[in-house]
């Protein structure tokens, strides 16, 4: 580890990788900064230029706009009550009441140091975790591997626990879309309806773009502009105060960090999820509860330090068994096949001193946020004002050029339209969109691995557990699956008990 993170210092350190991780970075600031603007559309709207890079700075280029968009989401959340990003959303309010209360640097200044301390947590989680878990996943064959992506596809549905079933159907549309076209083991074309254009499927990045992208630029076509309500007001020095909220919240900092790089690590869950559930946590586990929704500025550290964390325990994941922990990483996993660093347990051995050189890239774009972070919040009022009939037209048009970039095709453009009008209807009628990509991304895998399973099986289904780990994965996936009915099935016997 010592020699590859010696060499990836070399490569992290070439005036162009640098040169891209600064404009990355001042881009994922002002894309953040803008309410409504997330941090997948962000990475969406980049691939089309990853194209023209070499593999570390294409890389480089999504980690650093990726951690920046997601606290840079904390700034309109503090000033506008309107959050950056959904990962701003859990204590967007918490935030808002803070700065009413005339301490908007002292929640701006939280937003920099925690969001920064739980990223640079997250990335030492990642450098550690993720090529022990890659050693062990060598010994995985396509049992395994079944299950660990039914796995995968199970979480997507369970980290939206109020609505189930919209994530389910959200999951099995991705699915369905990742059937398109002949490229399955039995190599015939389903569901091409005699287009050449569909023999290969339906590519990802087009649907990505349309999805998170035209599906934003559609809905504030319809949205109704209503008044925002700002806070005008002096911010002082935002890092005075923070080393003192470091000693008071030290258990809330070390928890949301730990909890935030668990769940990111959870396919389909992300940066949001994390956030939510640390706050839930916080106010939990808090001497005074009480003051939750007040302006209380310990349920901003610890979510705060989740949501960042979660960046990097999304990796984890993608980088060991090529199973996106969020819709980012489901983006930047179709960039790792272009640039060849194939995710897998192998891409420790054949690609080890770049993937160490992209974990460097996490901890300096953690680092940056301070200087960058400080920079965004002196001259927030301007970013906030950029006015929205500017704004989403420009959008539009890098949509447009990213989707035709891909294969110079008008198809894909069209694709990129109709998935971003789908996106917009279900996400109006409440379905998640990250299960939809999920699906995507791993329907292909989970068909290949069924479909060997059961040749090298014979068709005997008890066979997909009678290896150890394997079983261990299939009774795991099972009781998730069987987990509500049992939960329901004790209750109903704990009544019947008392009646």
């Amino acid at each position: 580890m010592v020699a590859h993170l010696a060499a990836a210092f070399g490569l992290l350190l070439d005036p162009y990788v640098l040169a891209v991780i600064l404009v990355s970075a001042v881009f994922g600031l002002f894309i953040g900064a803008i309410p409504g603007l997330t941090a997948t559309m962000a990475v969406a709207l980049l691939v089309p230029v990853t194209f023209f890079m070499p593999p570390l700075p294409a890389v480089a280029c999504m980690v650093t706009v990726t951690a920046m968009v997601i606290f840079a989401g904390d700034v309109p959340g503090a000033l506008l009550r309107m959050p950056g990003t959904p990962a701003s959303a859990a204590y967007c309010d918490e935030a808002f009441a803070l700065t009413r209360k005339g301490q908007a640097e002292t929640v701006l200044g939280a937003g920099v140091v925690f969001s920064a301390i739980g990223g640079i947590v997250g990335t030492i989680a990642l450098i550690f975790a993720a090529p022990a878990l890659a050693e062990a996943a060598l010994m995985f064959g396509s049992f395994e591997f079944f299950w660990l992506v039914m796995l995968g596809l199970t979480c997507a549905v369970f980290v939206t626990p109020d609505r189930p079933l919209k994530g389910l159907i959200s999951l099995m549309i991705g699915l369905l879309i990742a059937s398109v076209g002949f490229e399955n083991p039995a190599a015939y074309p389903r569901f091409t309806f005699g287009s050449t254009d569909l023999m290969s499927g339906v590519q990802l990045i087009p649907v990505m773009i349309g999805m998170f992208a035209v599906s934003e630029v559609l809905r504030y076509a319809v949205t109704v502009d209503q008044p925002l309500e700002r806070v005008e007001q002096r911010i002082g020095p935002i890092f005075a105060g923070q080393w003192q909220l470091l000693r008071r919240y030290p258990a809330a900092t070390v928890r949301g960090s730990v909890l935030g790089t668990l769940v990111g690590a959870l396919p389909g869950a992300g940066a949001d999820i994390a956030a939510w559930m640390s706050y839930g946590v916080s106010k939990r586990f808090s001497k005074t509860p009480e003051k939750f929704g007040t302006g209380h500025i310990e349920g901003v550290v610890e979510a705060g330090a989740a949501n960042n964390s979660a960046l990097a325990g999304a990796w984890i994941p993608a980088l060991v068994f090529g199973i996106p922990g969020d819709s980012i990483t489901a983006i930047v996993i179709g960039v790792l096949y272009l640039k060849g660093l194939n995710p897998g347990p192998t891409i420790f051995i054949e690609n080890a001193t770049s993937i160490y050189a992209v974990f460097l890239v996490f901890l300096l774009a953690n680092l940056l946020m301070f200087p960058l972070g400080w920079l965004l919040i002196k001259t927030a009022r301007h970013v906030l004002r950029v006015p929205r009939e500017i704004l989403m037209p420009v959008i539009l048009l890098f949509c447009v050029v990213g989707s035709f970039a891909i294969n110079n095709s008008l198809f894909d453009v069209g694709v990129m339209l109709v998935f971003g009008l789908v996106a917009f209807v279900m996400e109006s009628n409440g379905f998640p969109i990250a299960p939809t990509i999920l699906g995507m991304v791993l329907g292909g895998m989970l068909e290949q691995h069924f479909v060997t399973s059961m040749i090298k099986a014979d068709g005997n289904l008890l066979a997909f557990f009678e290896r150890p780990v394997a079983g261990v994965l299939g009774v795991a996936t099972l009781l998730i699956w069987t987990s509500p009915l049992l939960l329901r099935l004790l209750r109903t016997v704990g009544l019947g008990r008392r009646g």
